[in-house]
């Protein structure tokens, strides 16, 4: 009797001990799932530029949702100034934001680093550096890590930073300004009866990104209507023009402000601010030189009055590009043939009013507008097949939101 109940109880007790185990692993992999389908967003904003917009308090963090695109959770992880663009080290522990702002050290912009708590979002402060220049507006890192390239668009000047192993900022081992050769206030491919005139008074570097092969570093110059080129030393950092051509010109008063490349290596999509165009060059990536191949316009057809041309993406799949309006507040959708020409198939409203800066997430099917003028991110999904994008319904409130990006 005793050997017949203890065998129940044995097995009895080795059932529920397997069920216990079965549920314990099905928790585990709802949880490593659950954990699988969020990441972290992180937007800038700006916080104190009179007249123009400056609601926000520094950096907030989301979690975002994968499946969904929603962005939730909003937390202040930094109190810092005029954060308008950010970007994030290669390997997932730091942040860097520019500060945009003509007041660091007399008359000079920064550059703000943090490590990440990939768990919290927290980001802790680890230094600010002098980013060797007026307002800068752009930050871009290079594919080792080692080293921040920051664009000052009040000081006409491109800076190279060293990135030191514990993730702060060192002083600035390259410094290139630009003199001379402003173009024409009035764009030349200007829409009829525009007054899209913003930078034509100096020269006015926007953006600055290594080349895929992280061989060359380019830079666009607004004031100048250049784009520059400058072969990148990565062992010392610094940048020399390039022999070949040390830059190609746009239009006179058309206002590169940013380029994309595309996944192939061969093709760089540049926007203009001013003519609200979109150029297409084919890249020597043994010269760093480039051919322009194609001019369209990101306004539909038959507009008239002004627009400013803000942010261009290309889709992961390298079929589409996209090109945000500012005034028109649109986004434009292209498909991108096999010779890399643009052929225009839609457009859709922001949803906001100003959209400074636009960014696809790791997934590849959620687009974020930051309409810095109406205080919110709206989200549209993606739809690979057609490059089309349909509004979520999701508005993110976030103040005077500036600069997104994702930790993924």
């Amino acid at each position: 009797m005793r050997s017949a109940f203890s065998r129940r109880r044995f097995l009895q007790s080795t059932a529920s001990l397997a069920f216990a185990h079965s549920t314990l692993g099905v928790a585990a992999s709802l949880a490593n799932r659950a954990k699988s389908d969020k990441t972290l967003a992180y937007v800038g904003t700006y916080t104190g530029i009179a007249g123009s917009g400056s609601n926000g308090e520094g950096i907030y963090a989301f979690e975002m949702d994968l499946l969904t695109g929603e962005l939730s959770h909003r937390k202040l992880v930094a109190k810092t100034e005029n954060p308008s663009w950010i970007a994030i080290h290669p390997s997932k522990k730091y942040l860097y934001a520019v500060n945009e702002v003509s007041s660091y050290n007399g008359n000079s912009g920064s550059v703000s680093a943090f490590a990440i708590d990939s768990a919290s979002g927290d980001l802790s402060p680890l230094n600010t550096v002098n980013s060797e220049g007026a307002d800068p507006a752009y930050l871009s890192i290079d594919s080792s890590g080692k080293y921040a390239f920051v664009a000052n668009y009040g000081g006409g000047s491109i800076a190279v930073l060293p990135i030191q192993p514990d993730g702060s900022l060192g002083s600035a081992v390259d410094v290139r300004r630009d003199t001379g050769s402003i173009g024409s206030t009035v764009a030349t491919n200007a829409s009829p009866g525009s007054f899209a005139v913003s930078g034509h008074d100096a020269p006015h570097m926007h953006m600055i990104a290594p080349d895929p092969q992280n061989q060359f570093v380019l830079a666009t110059d607004l004031g100048q209507d250049r784009i520059y080129s400058f072969r990148f030393d990565r062992v010392s950092g610094k940048l020399a023009p390039s022999n070949d051509a040390p830059f190609a010109s746009l239009p006179s008063g058309d206002g590169p402000r940013h380029f994309v490349f595309h996944p192939n290596g061969h093709w760089l999509y540049a926007i203009q601010e001013e003519a609200s165009t979109v150029v297409l060059f084919h890249y020597d990536s043994e010269t760093g030189s480039l051919t322009s191949q194609q001019t369209i316009s990101t306004l539909p057809p038959g507009f008239t009055g002004s627009s400013f041309a803000s942010e261009i993406l290309i889709s992961p799949n390298g079929r589409f590009l996209y090109a945000v309006n500012r005034l028109h507040d649109t986004i434009a959708v292209f498909a991108i043939s096999t010779t890399g020409k643009l052929r225009r198939v839609g457009e859709i409203s922001t949803l906001g009013d100003y959209p400074n800066q636009c960014r696809i997430d790791p997934s590849g099917n959620f687009f974020y507008a930051c309409n810095r003028r109406s205080d919110a991110i709206t989200t549209f999904r993606i739809h690979r097949d057609t490059g089309l994008l349909t509004f979520t319904g999701q508005y993110t409130p976030v103040g005077s939101p500036a600069s997104i990006t994702f930790l993924r």
